[in-house]
């Protein structure tokens, strides 16, 4: 059943309506095969020459790089994500080789398309009765030094996956926050011919 606050304008599948990102999560265990599963949709989002630009680094809670991970996001967001089941480093190749080509060049698409490869993984989880809340609040440079990631790969974002959990956990100034937010009118956001957004 969808959020009640949370209303189409036109038709589409209520899986759009019932994701969204909750802080607040129950630190329930997540086993490796359901969260490869949301790889595994994200795995199928499109790209462009498929050119599959995304990776994923991840660390499930109670394993040895659970720690390491949680160490790499700001105080706010480990305050509440230190009770999440996964968390996820999403960033994507920012060069390609492409077809008939022999050395690599710009992927000047590479962050489209890794946004694909991410909302698939959130809709998979959602579907599959998890949540993710994505978050831009983790150290970059701490990140890319930890988990030695080259140069040539951008990073995006960290996530964390896991069961909803009770609000009261959260501070008390993010528990009334702690609904589906609303979205903007399609008509705010979609507009035939010219631009024409005030």
């Amino acid at each position: 059943m969808s959020d009640t606050s949370r209303v189409a304008e036109y038709a589409i599948a209520e899986h759009f309506i019932n994701r969204w990102s909750p802080r607040a999560f129950n630190a329930e265990p997540i086993d490796e095969q359901t969260l490869l599963s949301f790889f595994e949709a994200a795995r199928w989002a499109p790209s462009a020459y498929n050119s599959q630009p995304w990776r994923f680094l991840y660390a499930r809670r109670d394993t040895p790089d659970w720690a390491r991970f949680l160490s790499l996001l700001n105080d706010f967001n480990r305050s509440w994500a230190q009770h999440a089941s996964a968390l996820v480093i999403i960033l994507s190749k920012t060069t390609f080789t492409p077809p008939g080509a022999s050395e690599e060049g710009p992927a000047l698409w590479h962050t489209f398309d890794t946004g694909s490869a991410w909302a698939h993984f959130a809709l998979q989880a959602s579907i599959s009765g998890w949540h993710t809340h994505g978050m831009a609040g983790f150290d970059q440079a701490k990140t890319r030094e930890e988990l030695h990631i080259p140069e040539g790969y951008a990073l995006h974002a960290a996530v964390a996956v896991g069961k909803l959990g009770d609000k009261s956990s959260l501070a008390e100034h993010l528990q009334a926050r702690e609904v589906p937010s609303p979205r903007r009118p399609v008509g705010e956001l979609a507009k035939g011919g010219d631009f024409d957004f005030s």
